[in-house]
């Protein structure tokens, strides 16, 4: 069974958010970081691993905010050596990281104003992780906006497949044997099924490569001939030459028959 990856706030954001909670839908903080008893360490901690180790009950475990590694190195090593049965919360940055302009000397990262720059780090160093299979829960403590850091604490969930709370759209890029406009296709369907919770449509363009590279999308959206779609659910092609005007609609009937359809007004809110 796939484990359900938890979001993590501190108990200061979560003051701020809390008189909204019944408003936040499926996008809540999942878990207070003061309320969870979590047990920080420095991975090279050796006899501090141990103990956690040694205890019979499983603890919620995460790097202390101090350790001069990088995130991903130290988030690594402390899973290298941590017994499975602990699960482990990741955070996208610490105070104690290491700076590039003074080896071996730390310092301070505190929340920014640049959320480009916040969306990057936390991406980044949450994203890898959860794509080697590490963390069973996340703390995005680099945006001080308790609203903004738990929409991107769910967007990191979804784009790295951790847990799908909205509609998910692979598109390949333009390429010569592309039979339709992907960007406006794609934007007709976005508007067609945005409001569906999790599913995954793949929108390609080329007959040739596109069916090949829809990885794990529940339904595919391919152009077969000039002016024609194919429909496919999973990698297998069930409607084929659908006149591109019809072609939407189609495909929307098509996740009726497989009971993945929900009315919008029947669909909670998403995060954008």
């Amino acid at each position: 069974m796939k484990k359900t990856i938890r979001v993590v706030v501190r108990q200061a954001n979560f003051e701020k958010i809390a008189h909204k909670i019944d408003k936040l839908g499926d996008y809540k903080p999942e878990i207070i970081y003061e309320r969870a008893k979590i047990v920080e360490v420095d991975p090279r901690d050796e006899h501090g691993i141990e103990q956690i180790n040694a205890g019979r009950a499983a603890r919620l475990v995460t790097v202390r905010d101090d350790v001069d590694l990088p995130v991903i190195t130290a988030f690594r090593l402390l899973a290298s050596k941590l017994d499975p049965r602990h699960p482990i919360m990741l955070k996208d940055n610490s105070v104690g990281a290491v700076d590039p302009n003074g080896p071996g000397q730390l310092r301070s990262i505190a929340p920014t104003s640049d959320f480009l720059t916040t969306l990057l780090t936390a991406s980044i160093n949450i994203g890898s992780l959860l794509c080697d299979g590490i963390g069973d829960a996340i703390l995005v403590q680099g945006e001080e906006a308790p609203g903004q850091a738990l929409r991107l604490s769910y967007n990191i969930l979804q784009a790295a497949g951790a847990r799908i709370f909205k509609t998910d759209y692979v598109a390949c890029p333009s390429c010569g044997r592309t039979l339709f406009n992907l960007q406006t296709t794609t934007a007709r369907i976005k508007a067609a099924t945005l409001h569906l919770k999790g599913v995954k449509i793949a929108i390609m363009g080329c007959i040739v490569n596109g069916p090949g590279e829809m990885a794990d999308a529940d339904f595919g959206y391919v152009g077969g001939a000039p002016g024609k779609v194919n429909l496919y659910v999973g990698k297998t092609p069930v409607k084929f030459n659908i006149p591109e005007a019809e072609a939407v609609e189609c495909l929307q009937d098509l996740i009726r028959e497989h009971g993945k359809w929900i009315e919008p007004a029947m669909a909670a809110p998403a995060l954008a």
